[in-house]
């Protein structure tokens, strides 16, 4: 996957908003929260990073090209070197469970108007 596919697909889910922040990273929202960062500058050493559940963290750090993510690796997010670290279809999945983890967490008003 490159940052166009990652883009598309974060895009399709249901009510996701994509800002720029820190000057150069494209974060996917919803209800506010952030599930998925894609890193922009070329010269960073992370392409993107994500949140995911604490026995998938575990099990994710363990594989070449992905660590935990920077600032944020206490909260179960995880940064991959290469898009290539994962198969598009196992990526699709995790970014899909990413997506879900941070639905569940928001409150249940936002959550109601959401659905």
């Amino acid at each position: 996957m490159d940052i166009e596919s990652v883009r598309a697909h974060c895009l399709s889910f249901p009510h996701v908003t994509e800002v720029v922040l820190w000057g150069n990273d494209l974060v996917f929202k919803i209800g506010g929260k952030m599930f998925a960062v894609i890193g922009l500058d070329s010269a960073s050493d992370h392409r993107m990073s994500f949140k995911c559940t604490p026995e998938k963290f575990a099990e994710l750090v363990a594989q070449d090209g992905i660590v935990p993510a920077p600032y944020v690796a206490r909260y179960h997010w995880v940064a991959l070197e290469q898009f290539n670290a994962l198969s598009e279809k196992e990526l699709k999945s995790l970014l899909h469970k990413a997506y879900d983890l941070v639905f569940e967490k928001l409150p249940k008003k936002l959550k109601g108007k959401l659905s």
